[in-house]
């Protein structure tokens, strides 16, 4: 019950305001401006949306590291450009020899800076189409093939003239 008259206090402070405007109703019937806005709570719903074509956008990270490099062993830098057939031969024909080989001496290998790079992707440019009208957003994720959005209409307040 006391629950009930906290809601309505507010109310009760504002009845007895407008039923004093409506007792001195004025002769020309014009809305009286109070100089007060009221606004109305939105009408918002959830629905869903047809996606186009989802990008990532990718954050580089650029780590380096001292790798020991002798000589005799082959250049990573220069392994790169190696086709993929070429690695697993190779690989194949070092597991099947059977002489070990010698690991150098340690003074003959030097330290070298190696720099590798890294992309991750930290947010994704999304095309949709929502009721035939394209949209772009970024999201912090991949929304996969439909996503959700918020939908929300409120009719169009033109600003006061102030006079």
């Amino acid at each position: 019950m006391l629950l009930g008259l906290l809601v309505l206090l507010p109310f009760a402070a504002v009845a007895p305001e407008s039923q004093a405007q409506d007792r001195g109703a004025r002769d020309d019937n014009t809305p009286q401006d109070t100089g007060t806005t009221v606004l109305q709570p939105e009408n918002v719903r959830v629905d869903f949306a047809q996606v186009m074509r989802v990008q990532p956008i990718y954050q580089v990270l650029r780590a380096t590291r001292m790798e020991p490099r002798c000589p005799g062993e082959p250049d990573p830098a220069d392994a790169s450009g190696d086709s993929s057939v070429s690695k697993i031969v190779g690989a194949v024909k070092g597991a099947f020899t059977t002489k070990p080989k010698a690991p150098p001496a340690q003074g003959e290998c030097e330290m070298v800076p190696v720099v590798r790079e890294f992309r991750r992707p930290i947010a994704y440019d999304v095309d949709y189409v929502y009721r035939g009208t394209k949209y772009r957003s970024r999201l912090p994720y991949d929304p996969g093939n439909r996503m959700r959005v918020r939908v929300s209409v409120v009719p169009y307040l033109p600003p006061r003239k102030t006079p």
